[in-house]
């Protein structure tokens, strides 16, 4: 199937529009659970992915905008954010548990990793 960034880019693509999920969700769907700091180098990386990544739409696992300096501005991870209705106040997504995207929830493995490879 790929590289480990290509499989996270792929669950990031997937995250609804005014919804988030964390790191360590990401990582975990992909099978490696203590990898979140591996899934925020891939949303580091994310900005040379084609088609793009919604990398805004992750954040840490309280909800905080920890990778925002990793934008080309360092407010433009939460003017994106806003733009798709979520709120946030002092780098932090409010309402975090209401908006908060489980992909363990809503996709399939074996569907989104054909072969699993």
């Amino acid at each position: 199937m790929g590289s480990f960034y290509e499989k996270v880019w792929i669950v990031a693509r997937e995250i609804p529009v005014g919804r988030v999920t964390s790191y360590g969700a990401i990582a975990r769907f992909v099978g490696t659970g203590l990898s979140a700091r591996m899934v925020g180098y891939a949303m580091n990386k994310s900005f040379q992915a084609i088609p793009g990544v919604p990398a805004h739409r992750v954040v840490n696992r309280k909800g905080l905008l920890t990778g925002k300096m990793h934008f080309p501005t360092p407010t433009l991870m939460e003017e994106l954010l806003v733009q798709e209705g979520v709120e946030v106040v002092d780098d932090q997504v409010q309402d975090f548990d209401s908006l908060f995207w489980d992909p363990a929830e809503h996709l399939d493995p074996d569907t989104l990793f054909p072969l699993n490879g």
